[in-house]
């Protein structure tokens, strides 16, 4: 494989992407699981904005993934990998609406830091595909927890 990026370049970016793959889909589920267990006066705000945001994440983990496979590296996609590789915790009950909320504002805050540290990375490989791919990410993670946040405020 001959793209101009080496192929220890393609590793290092590709172990990068990885981590926001798992954040990523960790993010996905959580608030899959917001949606479908939210309660109270905000429910229908709150479901409904919960399933926009789960159908984003669902087509970028595809995106991530589908990236990695183009360094011609093996995405991971287990349960077990994902548990491994993220940064976000799962929820271990079924939290408040309001905790819900602060829960994914801490998640897209988590998912920022980690595309954050993929950059040097690709910078260093001119890797401008996964940094256009960085950059959109970080756009959307960034205005989604700024929306959420704007809920938590009194």
């Amino acid at each position: 494989m001959d793209i101009g990026i080496t192929a220890q370049d393609r590793k290092e970016i590709a172990q990068g992407l990885s981590h926001l793959l798992a954040d990523t889909y960790t993010l996905y589920l959580k608030t899959h699981y917001f949606h479908w267990n939210v309660t109270g006066p905000m429910f229908n705000t709150l479901h409904l904005m919960f399933e926009a945001q789960y159908n984003e994440l669902a087509l970028a983990v595809d995106l991530i993934a589908e990236r990695i496979r183009a360094l011609d590296i093996f995405a991971p996609g287990t349960y077990r990998d994902f548990a491994k590789l993220t940064s976000i915790k799962e929820s271990e009950s079924v939290p408040n609406a309001q905790a819900m909320i602060a829960e994914l504002v801490a998640g897209h805050e988590a998912v920022c830091r980690t595309a954050r540290k993929v950059f040097p990375a690709a910078e260093a490989a001119a890797d401008e595909a996964t940094k256009d791919l960085l950059t959109q990410r970080l756009q959307l993670h960034e205005k989604t927890a700024w929306m959420l946040r704007s809920l938590l405020e009194k």
